[in-house]
């Protein structure tokens, strides 16, 4: 089993490397945010544990961009904060356990175990299709179906596609689409996603004039209804 330990402070880092290790597991160390992002991507784990005060990209932002492409992986958030508010905002955007700092060792370790049995016993069977009207859309596979029959998104539109959806009623400002999607280091120009949403409205829209589904709020972002 790999684990992705996502941590700035280096004598918790040393603590939970040396004992993850002596039970066993396989453990890679990111310690900002975008250190996180790019091994992800690199790079196959079954599990994540990631600190949310992160310099450069906080852990929030971490588990939602990961969340864009890959809703499988466990991820087990350690914080110093344990605000109710934190622990719902980590759990909402797909955290699947919340632990707050100082815990106890063992603790930590009976939940990384539990959560690496339970996703190794569900996610064979599970598939991340989401399904609006008569539309259809797998993130794993980046297929869907609409309107216009078959589509083989990108994986861009397919990150956009999963943002709105995850954020579904909610409007998103464009400067979070850029962040999220396209990342902090490469911004194009708010047409690309105007064009993006026009897309989305010609593959699943019945009518592309007065959308249902993909709203635009002028001034401010995008909007899916559902």
């Amino acid at each position: 089993m790999r684990i992705l330990l996502v941590e700035d402070e280096k004598s918790l880092q040393s603590l939970l490397l040396l004992n993850l290790q002596a039970e066993g597991y396989e453990v890679k160390i990111a310690e900002t945010g975008k250190e996180a992002i790019q091994l992800f991507s690199r790079e196959s784990f079954q599990l994540i544990i990631l600190d949310i005060m992160l310099p450069e990209m906080d852990g929030i932002e971490v588990c939602r961009r990961i969340r864009l492409s890959d809703q499988k992986t466990p991820i087990l958030f350690l914080t110093a904060r344990d605000s109710s508010e934190d622990r719902i905002q980590g759990l909402r955007i797909g955290g699947d356990d919340y632990l707050s700092k100082p815990f106890v060792l063992e603790e930590l370790l009976l939940r990384v175990q539990n959560l690496l049995r339970r996703s190794g016993a569900q996610f064979k069977v599970m598939k991340n299709v989401f399904v609006f009207g008569s539309n259809e859309v797998n993130f794993d596979t980046y297929e869907a179906t609409g309107k216009v029959g078959k589509i083989n998104l990108t994986k861009i539109e397919a990150r956009l596609l999963k943002m709105l959806i995850d954020h579904r009623n909610e409007v998103v400002s464009r400067k979070q689409i850029l962040h999220t999607v396209w990342g902090y280091d490469v911004y194009p120009s708010t047409r690309t996603i105007d064009n993006f949403i026009m897309s989305f409205r010609k593959y699943f829209e019945d009518d592309s004039r007065n959308p249902q589904y993909f709203h635009s709020v002028r001034g401010v972002g995008y909007k899916f209804v559902s």
